[in-house]
């Protein structure tokens, strides 16, 4: 087959387009390893590993990753309202919360659905 330049440059629009998705669909699934090292900040008040030991603080150890995003993500929205909570999640990227999410959910902690986390 003898392509024009025209194709090559319509194959490698293509080829970059299809690169460029599935590397933002891995990367906003969440990364366990990248939401521990930002979940520092969270430690104060929801112990290293999400298992608060004050009741005052949720466990976020073991909760679906799913609820978690959408906690953060609306505490960033102001849907959900919380001085402390809102002031925390406003810098978050949508991939730090998925990170976040991932790191929480891989946590022993909370009782959930087996293969729902």
């Amino acid at each position: 087959m003898n392509f024009s330049g025209v194709q090559h440059a319509l194959i490698a629009a293509v080829g970059c387009a299809a690169v460029v998705f599935f590397s933002a669909s891995a990367s906003a699934a969440g990364n366990a390893e990248r939401g521990k090292t930002k979940s520092v900040s969270c430690q104060a008040c929801h112990g290293p590993t999400g298992n608060s030991e004050n009741a005052a603080f949720p466990k976020l150890a073991g909760q679906y990753r799913d609820y978690l995003v959408h906690a953060l993500t609306a505490y960033t929205t102001g849907e959900r309202s919380n001085a402390i909570m809102q002031g925390m999640a406003a810098p978050l990227s949508e991939q730090d919360r998925e990170d976040l999410a991932a790191w929480y959910a891989s946590q022993e902690g909370l009782e959930t659905l087996e293969g729902q986390r």
